[in-house]
């Protein structure tokens, strides 16, 4: 799609989701904080060297631009999630299936977790979490949302969510951190209520087993209410969730129950007033251009099990799904360089991956221009740091343009830092296989 094509699409300076498109076919589906301003970026002319060939060749195709408003970012996040699940588009791809990316789950218990989950640890066909970062037992799911491209933006979006619809996650589902997360408000009170009154001395009489029973039939019920309008959220069916909460604040009220209807107008306000300006600073690819930096070490035991990694930082925050290993092929010895160059190269040939806007090496001028020479053969221009260390692996300095390091010092420190910690990581793990 030419840029003159572009600039008859007439597209609101409004939260939204766009939709690149060939014929019917969907090819791209991104968000945006301004739908106007997120799409006029792909047709900059350094569009190549921030967003790689993978999307130049999708712009090249399209042939229109379709657009959904939505009336913040948080719901424009969750409708990108929907709609790359229903039209699996081919340029929004980054690896062979969904492993990598990130979904919201929610569990099937009497009182269901809502929890962020890697791809690999679901049954995806099934609905089925089969493990878990945090030690949950595998178990049956009610719903899964995703699959969400932005690990640390999803992390942000639920906890605005949390703060309308309290929830149970892994942390606030243990006995000692009850308390804490309902004085934080994100942990509904009938669940804890129900906690303090199993944990209570009357424990004894028929009746007191009877009131037991009624609070837990309580909780059961009116926690299944915050789920359900998590899930009517999660879905997109925002005016819905809307009609239906009106509606509860109306029954309380006929009925004299004043606290529980102010409550439910409490969350109604939220609910039309999202307070998403955290999610507008991590969000910076759609109000400017995220600053994407990606690091490179290499590990390795006297030359024997070489391994390399990439890692990503992506605004100030590191993007562990975007984390990559490499076991080097070709490169025998302690030859460093020489399997940062295998690595590099092997990562360049991964066009579908976004180009970073800064690139970071350990080492010192040798590593430095193995890089810069790699780059420079394939005629992108892309900035590269090296971070030498002295003799106790501590940075000591940065080589590279002085202004770019005075600007993003702390940025290309921890992302060299997560390098390394990686590298070795990856370099023991390998290497245990290896003696076994």
């Amino acid at each position: 799609m030419n840029s003159q094509v572009f600039k008859k699409t007439y597209l609101p300076e409004t939260p939204g989701v766009y939709l690149f498109k060939q014929g019917k076919s969907v090819l791209y589906v991104g968000k945006a904080t301004s739908l106007k301003d997120r799409v006029k970026s792909y047709f900059s002319k350094d569009l190549i060297s921030t967003r790689g060939p993978h999307l130049v060749d999708m712009v090249f195709k399209a042939d229109r631009v379709e657009y959904e408003s939505s009336d913040s970012v948080l719901e424009a996040l969750i409708l990108e999630a929907y709609l790359i699940k229903k039209f699996q588009p081919k340029y929004n791809t980054k690896e062979k299936d969904n492993k990598s990316y990130n979904y919201v789950v929610i569990t099937d218990e009497e009182f269901p977790k809502v929890l962020i989950e890697r791809g690999k640890n679901l049954d995806l066909k099934n609905g089925t979490l089969l493990s878990s970062k945090l030690g949950t037992k595998a178990q049956n799911l009610i719903a899964t949302y995703g699959p969400f491209p932005h690990g640390s933006i999803l992390k942000e979006a639920l906890r605005i969510v949390r703060r309308i619809f309290p929830f149970i996650d892994s942390q606030s589902s243990k006995k000692d951190n009850f308390e804490f997360y309902r004085q934080l408000g994100l942990t509904p009170d009938v669940f804890v209520s129900f906690q303090r009154r199993l944990e209570s001395s009357l424990q004894n009489s028929d009746l007191d087993a009877r009131i037991r029973e009624d609070d837990r039939r309580n909780a059961i019920i009116q926690y299944a209410k915050t789920i359900r309008n998590i899930k009517l959220f999660f879905e997109g069916k925002k005016k819905e969730l809307v009609k239906s909460l009106e509606k509860e604040m109306y029954v309380y009220a006929k009925k004299q129950e004043f606290e529980k209807a102010n409550k439910v107008k409490k969350t109604l306000y939220a609910l039309n007033h999202i307070r998403d300006v955290s999610l507008l600073k991590r969000d910076m690819s759609d109000v400017g251009k995220a600053l994407r930096i990606e690091a490179y070490d290499v590990a390795h035991l006297s030359g024997t099990n070489m391994v390399g990694v990439m890692t990503v930082i992506e605004d100030g925050v590191p993007e562990k799904t975007e984390y990559r290993k490499f076991a080097i092929k070709t490169i025998k010895g302690s030859n460093d360089p020489g399997a940062l160059k295998e690595m590099f190269l092997r990562r360049l040939g991964h066009t579908e991956w976004q180009y970073p806007g800064i690139i970071v090496v350990d080492g010192n001028e040798i590593q430095l221009s193995v890089v810069v020479n790699a780059l420079a053969s394939l005629k992108i221009n892309i900035p590269v740091v090296a971070v030498v260390k002295d003799d106790k692996h501590k940075a000591s300095k940065i080589l590279g343009d002085k202004n770019l390091i005075l600007s993003y010092r702390d940025q290309i420190l921890l992302a060299n830092a997560e390098a390394h910690r990686f590298a070795i990581a990856f370099h023991r793990q390998k290497r245990s296989k290896f003696l076994t």
